[in-house]
């Protein structure tokens, strides 16, 4: 089943929503990647959508955010 362009992907949704909430928080990608424990590249290519993101890392990123897990999917189809 071909996805139409016009509806972004799940992990472009939540990436645009990591970097959003990111940016929100003032918080570097590095500072980021810091309170998850993981590494600042990882960050910047899961906020690029290059990767998927496993369920253990959404949930660290939701908790270093402070945020639901549901809020890093927020605006998704």
């Amino acid at each position: 089943m071909a996805r139409s362009r016009q509806q972004p992907s799940l992990r472009e949704v939540f990436a645009t929503k990591l970097r959003e909430l990111r940016h929100s928080q003032g918080l570097s990608q590095e500072k980021l990647a810091e309170l998850c424990g993981l590494h600042r590249t990882y960050v910047g290519s899961v906020e690029r959508a290059e990767r998927n993101v496993s369920i253990d890392n959404i949930e660290k990123f939701a908790g270093a955010l402070g945020v639901a897990v549901r809020d890093l999917f927020e605006g998704a189809r």
